[in-house]
């Protein structure tokens, strides 16, 4: 069975560039232009839900932050992906954009490849699986390691360490996006580890969330200064380990993407 075209809207005033866009992914895609964001509002109306939207930035009437804006803010079309496909590469522009919810950006002029391969990557749901978020937790408990490896791998890659002793010799072999840190072990304390996290050149920024069952502010406070970003008291709550994760990663990605897209 042959699978029909996946379904994307291209967003932008310029007809030139609906019309370019359209020819160029027609034997890839369906491209439902719309010539403004009221239309492409209209569209959503009237279509199956489009698989991803291309979005261009400068435009009349609604540009396209306040388009975002709109669409991350009701639940019919908050999950949709959302390309800025825009000749606004400036910092402001991008790092607005990422905060309200863009998956990346591709600036004008561009080729079919790279405005394919960025498509595929949010199309393809094995592609983010293998580009999930890496964390890394480090604790004596192995009971610990196994709590947080049961309640995060379904979002997140995780890899445990029960032996701090170990971690220079991991960060050879893995890049996390997050350290979850426990705050006292015999041998290395976090307060030990966080020096040499924030000692290798890939984890000047990484966070670094601890855990604790002493959620002191003189522990928290020194933690910190040492560099640390946040802190989870144990027994660790579901709920609010997701929320930090996500929290953290979410802003962290989000300023790598940035430092990637000004390259």
């Amino acid at each position: 069975m042959v699978r029909s075209p996946r379904k994307i809207i291209y967003v932008d005033d310029v007809i030139f560039h609906l019309v370019s866009v359209k020819e160029r992914l027609s034997g890839k895609y369906e491209i439902c232009p719309a010539q403004s964001a009221s239309e492409m509002f209209k569209l959503l109306e009237h279509i199956n839900q489009p698989e991803l939207i291309l979005l261009d930035i400068n435009m009349p009437d609604i540009d396209g932050f306040e388009a975002i804006k709109r669409l991350k803010e009701d639940p019919m079309y908050a999950k949709i992906p959302v390309i800025f496909l825009t000749s606004s590469d400036d910092k402001q522009s991008i790092l607005k954009g990422l905060s309200l919810g863009a998956v990346d950006f591709v600036k004008k002029p561009f080729s079919d490849t790279e405005l394919i391969d960025c498509i595929e990557y949010q199309l393809d749901p094995k592609k983010r699986e293998e580009n999930k978020p890496i964390v890394l937790a480090i604790d004596d408990d192995p009971g610990t390691l196994k709590s947080i490896n049961f309640l995060v791998n379904n979002k997140y890659t995780v890899y445990t360490l029960n032996d701090p002793t170990k971690l220079k010799t991991l960060l050879t072999m893995i890049t996390p996006d997050l350290f979850l840190l426990d705050c006292l072990m015999p041998g290395l304390t976090g307060f030990d580890l966080i020096p040499v996290i924030r000692e290798h050149h890939k984890h000047t920024e990484t966070p670094i969330i601890f855990l604790t069952s002493d959620g002191t502010v003189d522990n928290m406070s020194a933690a910190v200064t040492l560099g640390a970003s946040d802190f989870v008291v144990k027994p660790i709550e579901e709920e609010i380990l997701h929320e930090k994760l996500s929290l953290h990663l979410k802003d962290f990605i989000m300023r790598r993407r940035f430092r990637v897209l000004m390259k």
